[in-house]
């Protein structure tokens, strides 16, 4: 009995196929930091001192998130950090 006809495999096509579904997975799960406008920032950076999860150093004019111990001069990185990190974690816990 002859092999498969080289003409008829389409299993290239399907793995070609499979990945930019997950392309498309992935791009749609990560976190869009596009939209951090520096009124955005100042919006979050104030929800996250009211909830604890960053604290003000006035004394060295910086910013630290809490969760992951890194600082911050500027409201705008913290905002993008902070977005990417949650971004992060979500991702973590449905891969659980």
């Amino acid at each position: 009995m002859p092999g498969p006809d080289p003409y008829d495999d389409t299993s290239s096509d399907y793995e070609r196929f499979e990945k930019e579904q997950l392309a498309q997975d992935r791009d749609a799960t990560s976190a869009d930091t596009a939209d951090v406008d520096d009124t955005t920032a100042q919006r979050l950076v104030s929800d996250l001192v009211d909830a604890d999860v960053v604290t003000l150093v006035p004394e060295d004019q910086v910013l630290v998130h809490e969760p992951s111990g890194t600082t911050f001069d500027s409201t705008t990185q913290l905002a993008v950090f902070h977005r990417g990190w949650t971004a992060g974690r979500d991702a973590d816990a449905e891969d659980e």
